[in-house]
C-alpha cells in the first residue's frame, strides 16, 4: 500500500498546482489593481509537499522593462494574492507565493518568427531562380 502513496500524493499535488494556477490567474486578472502588472499568463506552479510554499511561473507580455515591472508587481502583491487564494482553496495551509519569470512563451515566439523568416527567404530564393 505504501508503494501507491507517493503516486497518489503527487497526483494530489498536481491537482492543487493546477487549481492554484487557475485561481491565481482569475484573481490577477479580476482583482489585482497594481498598475505595474501588465498582461501576464501564469504558466505553472510548483507546490512544496507540505503546501506551505509555491513557486508560480509567470510569462509577462511586453518589452523587458514592462516584464520586469510586472514581475515586481506580482511579487509585491504575493501576500494579497496568497490571502485571496486561501479564500478559494479548500486546503489547511495557503502557500506563500514566489513568482518566477517563465520565458518559454517568449522563446517560442522568437523561434516561430525565425522559422517564418527562413521560410520567406526560401520562398524568395525558389521563386527568384
Amino acid at each position: 500500500m505504501s508503494g501507491q502513496q507517493p503516486e497518489a500524493r503527487s497526483q494530489r499535488l498536481q491537482r492543487i498546482e493546477h487549481e492554484i494556477v487557475r485561481e491565481l490567474s482569475e484573481i490577477v486578472h479580476e482583482q489585482l489593481k497594481d498598475p505595474r502588472v501588465g498582461f501576464v499568463t501564469l504558466t505553472g506552479a510548483q507546490v512544496s509537499p507540505d503546501l506551505r510554499t509555491a513557486r508560480v511561473y509567470a510569462s509577462p507580455l511586453g518589452d523587458e522593462r514592462e516584464a520586469r515591472q510586472t514581475m515586481r508587481g506580482l511579487q509585491s502583491a504575493a501576500g494579497f494574492l496568497s490571502a485571496e487564494l486561501g479564500k478559494r482553496l479548500q486546503t489547511r495551509h495557503t502557500p506563500s507565493l514566489t513568482f518566477i519569470r517563465d520565458t518559454s512563451i517568449e522563446r517560442g515566439v522568437r523561434v516561430t518568427t525565425m522559422i517564418d523568416e527562413v521560410r520567406q527567404q526560401d520562398a524568395h530564393k525558389n521563386h527568384g531562380s
